[in-house]
Formats: C-alpha cells, structure tokens, sequence
C-alpha cells in the first residue's frame, strides 16, 4: 500500500474521480481518494484496506469494486451514499489516495502528473470534531482511552464486519 498525501485542488469531483479511475484502470491498480480530514492515520486505512480484503476472500463484500469496498471499511459505514462523505470534495481538499497492488508505485506517480495536487503531509492533521461527529465518538469514549481517536475509529471500521 502507497499513500499519497496533499492539498488537492478540486474544481470538478467527477472530473477528479474519472482520474483517479482511468489511473487504477491503467496501472491494475486499487486507487481511493479520501478527504484527510476523516483519515486518523495510516494504520486506519491499512485496516480497512486488510478487511475489505478479507470481505472478498470470504464472499461477504458489499461492493463490487475493491475501492468502494476500502472506503465502506474505512467510513465505517454499509451504506455507499454515506460513506461517500470520506470522499473530496471541490474546492482545496487535504486528500490522502490509497494505492495497493502490484503497479502502486506507477499509479502514484501518474496520480502526482494527472491531479492538481500540492504534496503535503494530510495524515494525522484530522478535523476532530468532524472525525467524533462521523464515527459517532462520544466524550466518555474518548476518556476511556485517553483520547486515543485512532483506536476508537479503528474499532469503528473493524465491528464493520461484524455488524453485517
């Protein structure tokens, strides 16, 4: 798995995710971009991309599309329409993009030439009141484990799999 973190300037969403598609089609490659201000962590996404995984190993994926299926484990959520929230949206974006599989070097790099993209560290700079609203993280939560945000989200998007 390779990330690729930056501010992304985003004037058209459907014209950034035909990119990135047409990149994860050339290169064989899974691609999802996210909005950073969701992702907690690296150890967040490579849970979600570790169960999404293992939902297609088993025959128990929601999604057709790998990519759709990280992003339903990493949003937390069964529902496509709400998970997309995780997802950019126009304007200037802290984006993190997930690539995984045997050509993620090639697609990261077609990703830096296609998208109007200013590399930057996104990850662990997450909004986190927007993180507790989305994953419905509570105060006496939080205090319970010292306000450890990581842990509680990466609980969130592992009992995924076990709400089905």
């Amino acid at each position: 798995m390779r990330l690729l973190e930056g501010v992304a300037s985003v004037a058209d969403v459907g014209e950034f995710v035909a990119t990135v598609s047409d990149v994860a089609e050339e290169t064989e490659t899974t691609v999802q971009a996210f909005d950073a201000r969701y992702v907690v962590s690296e150890l967040h996404l490579r849970r979600a991309v570790e169960l999404a995984d293992r939902a297609f190993e088993r025959g128990e994926n929601v999604a057709r599309d790998r990519a759709v299926e990280i992003l339903l484990y990493a949003a937390g959520r069964r529902q496509i329409d709400d998970a997309l929230a995780m997802g950019v949206s126009p304007g200037e974006t802290p984006v993190v993009v997930l690539a995984d599989g045997e050509s993620e070097d090639a697609a990261v790099e077609r990703l830096r030439e296609r998208l109007d993209f200013e590399p930057e560290e996104t990850l662990g700079d997450y909004d986190e009141s927007l993180v507790r609203e989305f994953f419905d993280v509570s105060d006496a939560e939080l205090a319970t484990v010292d306000g450890d945000a990581e842990s509680l989200v990466c609980e969130r998007v592992a009992l995924l799999n076990v709400e089905k």
